[in-house]
């Protein structure tokens, strides 16, 4: 649907409007009557993504059409289904006066080709045999919650849809949510939650992270033909596997364990070393040539051996030396005055640093640490739930998740570091503050020792040379990406235990560094 580099970008809504108002002017100054607008190119898209859906002729559809041009939008493609020989009704929830010059033509063309306009009224009395709902409420410039009569109809048409399986398409974005953050506009808003989204002119942010996957459903984009030089390199991409190819490099015929790297596992506290031993199979699966999982020697019986995987070396962290080693810090480790010890030397000394859990809450409870984790030039990477994320910037975690891609802004650039802000759409952030929104992943995640698992594949990637940030996206998108495949197998989403990831992650690896 038009130049594929840009459909990997994600960009904000200001970003938008910049490229939208450019790509206007150029419209203006080439002064072509024959050239299409961009609200008939966008209702031109729209169209060909609904005729893919409908899988019947004389198709009945249902068009809500709202005030501003994402209504101009709705009329287009209510006339060009309609022309296609398809019944179709379109609900106008604007007053006809307030719409832009565009919109108004666009309406007179869906009048033209004898589109049914029906009011709320009308709407309750025809039968719900749907074959297609398209929304064109509200676009990228909804400020506050849809209230009222809207409010009520879409929550009718969610549970419509809901109820009789019909697809829902969204024009832009599902009105009601924020084209930026990714969350439900207001407090105690609604949105339309829709099977397919189709996004115009670029990506948006909020599509793919924080509430956006579940109101999104599927997400395409359309370029409306804008030329490539007009959309700028941006801040923000999505995390997918094309963009990770080329990283992991096939594995030469003369190398040796030496050549991956070795990667210290430091956490376990008692009643909690199963998270260190998931840290460190996580390390094992993923390619790393050593694994030492160090258990804190505060910790009464900690195991010296584990049987499943006896390749994994256990040592006593206190004393080893971590100057040469990719070290992991956090799955389990307590909070005490003697971890807290381990962590100032693994800041200190490590060559890579991945710091996770209860690591982070340290760091959170202690400016000197903080301080000491910004100072470092080595490659640090932090992986911390909302939760992690809120206490170390000090605020609530509905802030957090209010603008998931700000937190790691902030947290990136505070501390120094690649910020992994784990979540529904996980955000990988630089310092300089550009960051990818990962695609992959599923609820099947939300279990115990998920996170360990991930904690160990990003030390793994480390030992293997990757920068801190490839290693954060590689480690996030294959961690991610082996919960999409057991679902697809029937393993979850209930139930899945992190180990059941380990091998899936592994084939996921060498699936990166295959030609």
């Amino acid at each position: 649907m038009g130049n594929q580099d840009s459909v990997y970008r994600v960009y904000s809504v200001a970003e938008i409007r910049a490229i939208e108002t450019d790509a206007l002017a150029m419209q203006a100054d080439a002064g072509n009557a024959d050239t299409m607008s961009l609200m008939q190119k966008a209702g031109l898209a729209a169209a060909h993504l609904a005729a893919e859906l409908l899988t019947q002729a004389h198709a009945k559809i249902l068009v809500l059409a709202g005030p501003g041009n994402n209504g101009g939008d709705a009329f287009e493609v209510a006339a060009l289904l309609s022309a296609q020989g398809h019944v179709v009704h379109v609900l106008q929830c604007g007053e006809t006066a307030n719409y832009s010059s565009d919109a108004l033509s666009s309406r007179h063309k869906a009048q033209a080709q004898h589109v049914q306009f029906i009011d709320t009224a009308i709407l309750a009395t025809l039968p719900a045999d749907w074959a297609l709902i398209i929304d064109g409420l509200f676009g990228i410039g909804l400020k506050q919650a849809p209230e009222g009569s809207i409010a009520s109809l879409i929550r009718d048409i969610n549970k419509l849809a809901a109820e009789l399986a019909i697809p829902l398409l969204a024009l832009d974005v599902p009105s009601g949510l924020n084209a930026d953050t990714g969350q439900v506009t207001g407090a105690d808003g609604i949105a339309v939650c829709a099977t397919h989204t189709i996004s115009f002119i670029g990506n948006k942010t909020g599509l793919h992270t924080g509430a956006g996957r579940d109101y999104a459903g599927e997400v395409s984009v359309a370029t409306l033909d804008i030329p490539a030089n007009f959309f700028p390199p941006g801040k923000a991409r999505l995390n997918t596997a094309a963009s990770l190819k080329g990283i992991l490099q096939p594995r030469k015929q003369n190398s040796h364990k030496g050549s991956y790297g070795d990667v210290i596992i430091i956490g376990g506290a008692s009643g909690m070393v199963g998270a260190a031993i998931l840290a460190a199979r996580a390390a094992q699966f993923s390619g790393a040539g050593r694994i030492y999982c160090g258990i804190p020697g505060v910790i009464p019986l900690a195991p010296s051996y584990d049987s499943l995987h006896p390749e994994i070396m256990f040592r006593s962290p206190e004393d080893m030396d971590f100057h040469n080693h990719h070290v992991v810090i956090g799955p389990g480790l307590g909070t005490s005055a003697s971890v807290q010890a381990l962590l100032t030397k693994a800041i200190k000394s490590a060559k890579t640093l991945v710091v996770d859990a209860d690591a982070l809450n340290l760091i959170a409870a202690d400016a000197a640490l903080a301080h000491l984790l910004a100072a470092r030039t080595a490659a640090s990477v932090l992986t911390p739930h909302p939760l992690e994320a809120a206490r170390l910037l000090q605020q609530g975690v509905a802030e957090v998740q209010a603008d998931r891609l700000l937190a790691a802004r902030k947290l990136a650039q505070q501390l120094n570091t690649v910020v992994v802000l784990k979540g529904s759409g996980s955000i990988i952030c630089e310092a300089n503050g550009d960051l990818s929104i990962n695609t992959t992943g599923n609820p099947a995640l939300a279990s115990g020792g998920t996170g360990d698992v991930l904690a160990g594949v990003t030390g793994a990637l480390l030992a293997q040379g990757c920068t801190a940030a490839e290693a954060a996206r590689i480690a996030v998108w294959a961690h991610a990406y082996a919960a999409d495949e057991l679902v697809a197998q029937g393993v979850g989403p209930i139930g899945l235990t992190a180990s059941e990831l380990l091998p899936v992650i592994r084939q996921n690896l060498n699936l990166l560094t295959k030609r």
